[in-house]
């Protein structure tokens, strides 16, 4: 299952490093962070309760880039 959060990010870098902390997260197959659009995309393992891995994906972006926001 895909689904789509919008976030707010400060720069591309910045951007990056939360791609990379959510690909890294448990119960996420795969993650695209998009600067332009302001927006991330995130594909959940099989079973995987978007509601449950969610919150561990924000605060694995927000370890990686205090001053970001991901809106759940």
């Amino acid at each position: 299952m895909k689904k789509t959060y919008p976030i707010e990010v400060d720069c591309a870098n910045c951007a990056a490093k939360m791609e990379e902390a959510a690909k890294k997260t448990a119960g996420v197959r795969h993650a695209v962070v998009n600067f332009m659009t302001l927006k991330m995309v995130v594909e959940f393992e099989e079973g995987a309760d978007p509601k449950t891995v969610m919150p561990a994906v924000r605060a694995a972006c927000k370890r990686v880039e205090d001053d970001c926001e991901v809106f759940l």
